[in-house]
């Protein structure tokens, strides 16, 4: 197993410094002040070099505290996204199969940067975490917000022997095994078909899974996640405008590290593509059930071929929504849901 640190460890593949951006990020990570003269001598920069830097943090959407006779700060303590760190707390059972575990300070997308690569061998994955996106994608294209060390971006790559029975309900198990982390760090969250998880009805994150698979044989899969960790009142707004309510870790009051959580996702999702390649949706029925955020509701269900009304009754074994219509229960095996308002 190699744990690559890539550009948040000091030097990238090619051997190049990682960005001053990234450098001023880590040392401001701690929440305290630093003066930019203390942050230039640091970093062996000048002032202006830093007072560049703090302005790309805040292109990129970060919020960056300055004020006079103090230096820069940012808004809250948290530590950068570390492979050591990670690995560090991953059972020996995951770290077995994890062959690479690399760190970005910055990417188009976290699934893009796998996709590229080969397949990992049978029963072993490779996982990419970025500080932040510049292209993050959700389902059917849509962008992912969020700034250096906002949320938790994160990709693993897994190869299946052969393509697993009911794979399109993958999406459904790692939800599943996204709550069972979140839940040793003492969070709740809920699950709303087809990929989204949710706090108080609000988007936490979403998952996003691609395959690449040939017709007979082995079959990889790109399994993306977004978990809003720290947005900011101004982001959480601005993506509030655009009629996607969201939430983040920081405002439900849950400060655990990222790393920790990382770590935490990690084991469970390894141990389930293990389960799901013997067993399918099977072992994950109860708790995406426990978790459903659109039992018993009114929803509107869109896809390619149309739109259907009715009350959400659950998914079935095969995780298909189940939605009671005026024509009778109807199954879907993809589309985008949305809670139709209470009259």
């Amino acid at each position: 197993m190699m744990a690559r640190r890539g550009e948040t460890g000091g030097a990238n593949r090619s051997g190049r410094a990682r960005p001053l951006a990234a450098q001023v990020f880590a040392r401001l990570s701690d929440g305290h002040f630093h003066s930019g003269q203390a942050l230039a001598e640091a970093l062996h920069v000048s002032r202006g070099a830093v007072w560049k830097a703090v302005r790309a943090l805040r292109s990129a959407g970060t919020i960056v505290h300055a004020v006079p006779n103090r230096g820069y700060r940012l808004p809250a303590a948290g530590e950068p996204i570390d492979a050591p760190h990670i690995l560090a707390r991953l059972p020996s059972s995951a770290r077995a199969v994890v062959r690479d575990l690399q760190t970005l300070w910055q990417t188009d997308s976290t699934n893009s940067v796998l996709l590229a690569r080969a397949n990992p061998p049978f029963g072993h994955s490779e996982v990419v975490l970025a500080e932040f996106q510049t292209a993050g994608r959700g389902r059917r294209g849509r962008t992912w917000l969020a700034p250096p060390g906002g949320a938790i971006c994160l990709s693993l790559s897994w190869t299946f022997r052969e393509v697993p029975r009911d794979l399109g309900a993958l999406g459904l198990a790692v939800g599943v095994c996204v709550l069972r982390a979140l839940r040793e760090s003492g969070l709740e969250a809920e699950l709303k078909w087809p990929n989204d998880l949710l706090v108080k009805g609000r988007k936490l994150g979403g998952i996003l899974i691609e395959l690449r698979a040939e017709s007979a044989g082995p079959a990889c899969v790109i399994i993306g996640l977004g978990l809003n960790a720290a947005l900011g009142e101004p982001l959480l707004r601005q993506i509030a405008s655009l009629g996607l309510p969201a939430t983040d870790l920081a405002s439900v009051g849950l400060s655990v590290s990222r790393n920790v959580i990382v770590a935490a996702i990690l084991t469970h999702v390894l141990q389930g593509l293990r389960d799901f390649e013997r067993e399918a949706l099977r072992p994950f029925i109860e708790g995406w059930r426990a978790a459903d955020a659109l039992r018993g509701v009114q929803v509107d269900v869109h896809t390619p071929s149309g739109s259907a009304q009715g009350v959400a009754r659950g998914i079935d074994l095969h995780g298909a929504l189940l939605v009671e219509t005026a024509h009778g229960v109807q199954r879907f095996i993809s589309g985008d849901v949305t809670v139709r308002p209470v009259q």
